[in-house]
């Protein structure tokens, strides 16, 4: 099959829409015909060189589309069914078994290796060249290949062209929060970052019945937004001293939980230093930063603990449908961060990312896609 894809032939270098020819299936997985796609920090993370990946490729990972394919041992799953994307996992290992496939033994290997198990590949040049393929999704393209542990099942009613976030930057957000942190009621959180995974945290930590939200950030239009999506302070850490802040808001006690989203070693330090007694962190950005500090002054002596989320350890087949409804009930209305984009606007959604112009941009791979309905939420290509 000849489809078109946003390849990236190397480090730094702009995204090129090329024609691939897309390979053939596999009995466990799927042919997507992509409708749109979310673009996460982690994309360019690994485009401009912070992770290393194998180029050329096909990045994307948040991606949303209608099943044109599939294999001959995919069950649950048919042609036509409308599917959001998310991570691979190998579904036997004790991590997978007991509910936490993103500490699944092959995670990275299925996720980060470019091939599949087996060294294949799914994309391919016209003169021959292999393609990597990220996440097993690689969403930057008009059509793909996944495996049947990527999909999560969405009502044919609904509109695919705001959901493939949920797949993983808010996934990640909503997970750190319900798995990772499991906040107790009226407790305190802050989140440094708020761009969707920040925000994301934000807004489960509300409906978890935390009762102090401190959004952080440098920016102070996101710092609004997450006003407005139930932080109940925020601090613009460049113009205000961050630590009396947080001393004046929590009367010197420091805070229960913090989530750094940004990556940057002084913010995850922070992160750090503003717990309070038993407090708990969790960094969650794609990074080559790293923090350092004293593990017994700055964790041992006042009980605090980091600890590492993976996917916020999220099964998103159960977690995808609990956030859409959540968004029908207005708890998650993530659809406030979002901004949509014509697949050939890919580099100008990433530079609109990159400068915090846009929290979330979305590709609308699949102009045709409900072609008579307008895009809801009032942002239109």
């Amino acid at each position: 099959m000849e489809i078109s894809a946003a390849v990236l032939n190397d480090v730094n270098e702009d995204y090129q829409l090329e024609e691939l020819t897309l390979g053939e299936i596999y009995p466990d997985e799927v042919v997507v015909k992509i409708v749109a796609t979310g673009i996460c920090h982690s994309d360019e993370a690994l485009r401009v060189g912070d992770a290393a990946f194998p180029m050329p490729s096909v990045l994307g990972h948040e991606g949303a589309g209608i099943i044109e394919k599939v294999g001959a041992s995919v069950k649950d799953f048919s042609a036509g069914d409308q599917v959001v994307m998310a991570y691979n996992y190998c579904g036997t290992c004790p991590s997978c078994r007991t509910g936490h496939p993103s500490s699944c033994s092959q995670w990275t290997a299925l996720n980060f290796a470019g091939t599949r198990q087996d060294g294949s590949h799914t994309f391919f040049k016209k003169d021959g060249t292999p393609v990597a393929n990220f996440f097993t999704q690689s969403s930057f393209a008009t059509y793909t290949i996944t495996n049947a542990n990527n999909l999560i099942k969405i009502d044919p009613d609904e509109d695919l062209r705001l959901f493939g976030p949920l797949g993983c930057g808010l996934l990640t957000g909503f997970g750190t929060v319900v798995n990772g942190l499991k906040p107790a009621t009226s407790s305190s959180i802050a989140v440094f970052g708020t761009g969707a995974v920040g925000l994301g945290v934000l807004m489960t930590a509300k409906i978890e019945g935390c009762s102090t939200i401190i959004a952080v950030d440098i920016h102070d239009a996101r710092l609004e937004t997450a006003k407005d999506l139930g932080a109940t302070h925020t601090i613009n850490s460049r113009t205000e001293n961050l630590e009396e802040r947080i001393a004046e808001i929590r009367g010197g006690q420091g805070v229960d939980y913090t989530v750094d989203t940004t990556g940057i070693s002084a913010v995850m330090k922070s992160a750090v230093d503003v717990l309070g007694i038993g407090g708990i962190t969790a960094p969650v950005a794609v990074t080559p930063n790293s923090i350092e500090f004293n593990t017994f002054t700055d964790l041992v002596l006042a009980n605090r603990k980091l600890i590492g989320v993976l996917m916020g350890d999220s099964v998103p087949q159960l977690a995808v449908p609990k956030l859409i409804q959540y968004h029908k009930e207005g708890k998650f209305p993530f659809d406030k961060l979002v901004k949509f984009y014509k697949f050939s606007e890919i580099n100008q959604a990433a530079a609109d990312s990159n400068s915090g112009k846009t929290i979330k941009p979305i590709l609308i791979v699949d102009e045709n896609y409900r072609k008579d309905e307008p895009l809801e939420y009032n942002f239109q290509i």
